[in-house]
């Protein structure tokens, strides 16, 4: 079990930072370079900014199934991950349809 919480939570916290770097940074070189290849100069704030909040839910879900799998014992900190990566997920594609024209343009 405790394996398990180091390894969601650390995996949380990494995604946490990278959002963070995404959102308030703009570290666009954080995403592939063709996931951002059609994304203009005066875009890469918005489009940086609206994929470090899918990230952000990405890594809310992992952190939270850890602590949530751990403190009760069970595995249902799951439905969390799911949750959580499926809205991120979601924020993410928005993003690259709007920003990019899909994903590997």
């Amino acid at each position: 079990m405790i394996i398990e919480l180091v390894t969601y939570t650390g995996v949380g916290i990494l995604c946490l930072i990278f959002a963070f770097l995404l959102i308030k940074k703009h570290k666009i070189n954080l995403i592939h370079d063709y996931h951002h290849r059609n994304v203009t100069k005066k875009d890469i704030p918005a489009y940086t900014k609206q994929i470090g909040k899918g990230l952000l839910l990405i890594g809310a879900g992992c952190v939270a199934t850890g602590i949530v799998n751990f403190v009760f014992k069970t595995h249902c900190g799951i439905a969390a991950f799911v949750v959580c990566s499926a809205a991120g997920f979601a924020l993410t594609h928005k993003a690259q349809k709007k920003y990019n024209g899909s994903w590997f343009s």
